[in-house]
């Protein structure tokens, strides 16, 4: 073989590496059949519901209407701990992915070693014991792999599709994250709005205390009426207390949802005068969930990473071939190595067939058939999942809209009972017992009131994130393109 050889040799092997690398042995991807019905149980709008605005062309940003709660949102998304732990899994992936991938292309390197050995006399056809020096400076070829069978190309592609699912949970997690952010939120605002209302009510029963007091000094009212009205009193402040109590927990972990830490955030100290969130959103149909929930399109990626494997394992029971050489210059003295006339090349080339290896090979592609099996099922799963979240989120707006709206005519009809008990009581048409039960009922609605608003509200950040939460607006195969493209 000429000096030319060499090169036209190695690059005639790597061609048909290229050109049989096409070969593959994963089975062909079908989409399992989704177990979704046609429509949700739950009723979505009656006729005097407003027109709702789509899940699928909502995101967050256009989903929370106040700027303060945003605001949060987006620094939680910057510096919330569990996220970034997920989004540096999502990197580690990423990295896993180019490893594997880079099994596909030969991996050249620079060479440089000598050897320096001595044999024995006995051994050299002189009788004298010899000394035999070897320099070699050249670029390698370490054990390419022709991939005849599509082996490492499945690896390779499982790599992919495991970071793509990787990256679906991390956007499961932000949508997670975004809706526990909002929720706690909520149930601050709530509890500020209590505080204000049982402090307001607090400032009733204390006029009411004084006025009692004054009759009962004038020989008017009883000793039992003014502890009545004293308990009354002393209800609110224990129960101020409870919602103080609330506020500040409730503020902690919004510290800790954001990432803060010791920083201080800034939070308001009354109540929203306005909606927060969005009132009405769109469910759409049930298959649409297929486009819109990143769990479920992660579920997908794993099961197509799974089909990969499947590849793997079959292309293990053919024959592996790799390639191994190098081109340089040898020669017996290191001050030599470079001169004319000492270039040296090897080329080895390496047939693997398998014949014994105690059923490893049938083990492993029953293990791959086992894994598809195990990921269609957690498929299925998390498509049921997603559809019971979103079911019973619709229940819940449909239910607590009414619920909040019969509350409401409740407490109106409290603080109107409460009013007219007063002036029957005042006109001493009625007892004080009679009083202090008005008093006792209206407060009692209008706390039960600002509960279910609150319940409601809630509810509404369930369905948002149930239904995906904004993550599903990209247009279809755009998370693939995008994201392999920046693995790339």
């Amino acid at each position: 073989m000429t000096k030319q050889s060499y090169p036209r040799l190695v690059l005639t092997a790597l061609a048909a590496a290229i050109l049989l690398g096409g070969c593959s042995l994963a089975p062909t991807y079908q989409t399992p059949p989704a177990p979704l019905p046609v429509q949700w149980t739950a009723p979505i709008a009656d006729a005097a519901t407003p027109t709702p605005t789509s899940a699928a062309t909502l995101d967050w940003q256009q989903f929370v209407a106040d700027e303060t709660l945003r605001n949060l949102i987006a620094q939680a998304l910057a510096n919330n701990r569990d996220l970034r732990q997920t989004l540096l899994n999502v990197d580690a992936s990423r990295a896993q992915f180019r490893i594997q991938r880079a099994d596909r292309l030969p991996g050249i390197d620079a060479q440089l070693g000598g050897t320096r050995q001595r044999s024995p006399a006995n051994m050299n056809a002189s009788g004298q014991p010899q000394l035999q020096s070897t320099w070699q400076a050249g670029a390698g070829l370490a054990a390419f792999e022709l991939d005849l069978f599509g082996r490492v190309r499945s690896l390779s592609d499982a790599a992919m599709e495991d970071f793509l699912a990787t990256e679906g949970t991390a956007n499961a997690a932000r949508i997670t994250l975004v809706a526990e952010v909002i929720q706690t939120y909520l149930t601050r605002d709530g509890a500020l709005q209590r505080r204000q209302l049982t402090e307001q009510t607090l400032r009733s029963r204390e006029a009411s205390l004084q006025l009692i007091g004054a009759r009962r000094e004038r020989g008017v009212g009883s000793a039992l009426d003014y502890q009545e009205a004293l308990g009354l009193a002393e209800q609110a402040r224990a129960q101020l207390e409870r919602i103080e109590r609330e506020i500040r927990q409730s503020g902690n972990a919004l510290i800790l949802l954001i990432g803060a830490g010791s920083a201080v955030i800034s939070l308001p100290a009354t109540p929203a005068s306005a909606p927060l969130l969005v009132q009405e959103i769109g469910a759409g149909v049930p298959s649409e969930l297929l486009a819109q929930r990143p769990d479920i399109r992660a579920a997908e990626h794993r099961l197509r990473a799974r089909d990969a494997d499947i590849g793997a394992a079959r292309a293990a029971f053919f024959p592996r071939i790799s390639l191994t050489g190098m081109f340089g210059s040898s020669s017996p003295e290191l001050s030599g190595l470079f001169e004319s006339g000492q270039r040296a090349w090897s080329f080895a080339p390496q047939l693997t067939l398998p014949i014994f290896n105690g059923g490893r090979n049938t083990a492993n592609l029953e293990l791959s058939r086992v894994r598809k099996e195990i990921a269609v099922t957690a498929y299925e799963q998390s498509i049921e999942t997603a559809f019971r979240e979103v079911n019973d989120a619709l229940a819940a707006t449909d239910t607590l809209r009414r619920e909040e709206l019969a509350q409401r005519g409740l407490a109106q009809s409290g603080r109107a009972a409460e009013r007219l008990s007063e002036v029957r009581y005042k006109g001493g048409i009625d007892s004080h017992l009679r009083y202090l039960d008005a008093q006792r009922n209206a407060f009692a609605s209008q706390i039960a009131l600002t509960d279910v608003a609150t319940q409601r509200q809630i509810a509404l950040a369930t369905l948002f994130r149930s239904l995906g939460g904004g993550w599903g607006t990209a247009a279809p195969g755009a998370e693939n393109r995008g994201s392999t493209a920046q693995a790339k």
